[in-house]
């Protein structure tokens, strides 16, 4: 067939004039390659692309035109701070007939990371890390954050305090009419009796969002991920033995902590990041609710919703 085709979104007027903030798409299933120092993999991401529609008489954008952008760019390389903005000045060049002077970006993956076990030599698993990009030029300015879920253990201060009220007057209980005790004697008492009382410990979340540069030569996610965990002192494990859930029971002692200290530990972590934000919750076992805390003030998917 050689008759041209229609496209109303060009000969057609809007019936109802009037601009729009963002048009675009929602959920585009992309590859991406994250490439930083350590780290080099292909991931499957979810991608919104919008531009803004200014002109209130255009009936609508050009999606294919995004669409085509967004294929070829998550193919060419890996991502960068400049190859998403080079995303977002192609966007809104393509969209001049529509008057369109902004675009913006959010990419949805989950970052898998191989870890060690802490102890037991050659063993190791995946670990994946939750991560959203959100992008934006408007009139020439470019923004640009990450954001990750970082998932720790957290063991009551609290409840730690009271559980070794309850072992020590246990003990003098015990021993009260002793003069004195022998260590094998008060050795063998705690094996039995040590667990007595336990303080409750739970799993536990901390997301963090900070901006990254135009001119950083990566997104720096594995590096945002270490400074959280390091903070925290007691991430979760993937492949263990009984010797490495030794190891882990014995941070998570040396690291108690409430979702406050949690917070504070992070934000003194981040303090070399711009605009760092922290959102820490508590997955509590003691309640049916979480405890959470916030460094600074942080809304949930604050970029654009899907």
């Amino acid at each position: 067939m050689s008759a041209v085709l229609p496209d109303v979104s060009v000969t057609d007027i809007a019936p109802t004039l009037g601009p729009l903030e963002w048009v675009g798409m929602q959920g585009i299933d992309l590859p991406v390659t994250i490439d930083e120092p350590g780290y080099h993999r292909e991931l499957h991401a979810k991608a919104d692309v919008q531009v803004d529609l200014p002109a209130p008489q255009v009936k609508g954008i050009h999606m294919s035109r995004l669409y085509r952008l967004l294929d070829s760019w998550g193919q060419e390389a890996h991502i960068s701070p400049m190859h998403v903005h080079t995303l977002l000045s192609s966007m809104v060049d393509s969209h001049h007939d529509c008057d369109s002077r902004s675009a913006r970006l959010r990419l949805d993956f989950d970052l898998l990371i191989r870890r060690p076990a802490l102890v037991t030599e050659g063993l190791s698993g995946w670990k994946s890390y939750p991560v959203q990009l959100n992008a934006s030029l408007v009139d020439d300015e470019f923004t640009l954050s990450v954001e990750c879920t970082v998932d720790y253990s957290s063991t009551c201060p609290c409840s730690a305090a009271l559980s070794r009220q309850l072992i020590e007057e246990s003990f003098l209980q015990s021993f009260s009419k002793q003069p004195l005790v022998d260590p094998a004697t008060v050795a063998s008492w705690l094996r039995v009796n040590a667990s007595l009382a336990t303080p409750h410990s739970q799993r536990s979340e901390a997301h963090v969002c900070v901006s990254v540069e135009r001119t950083s030569p990566n997104l720096g996610l594995l590096s945002l991920i270490e400074a959280v965990e390091s903070a925290l002192g007691t991430p979760v494990q993937t492949a263990v033995k009984r010797a490495d859930e030794q190891a882990f029971a014995a941070l998570n002692g040396q690291n108690l902590m409430f979702v406050e200290d949690a917070a504070r530990r992070i934000r003194v972590a981040l303090a070399g990041y711009n605009n760092p934000k922290v959102h820490v919750r508590h997955l509590e076992s003691l309640h049916p609710h979480d405890a959470a805390a916030w460094s600074t003030p942080f809304e949930q998917s604050s970029h654009h919703e899907r």
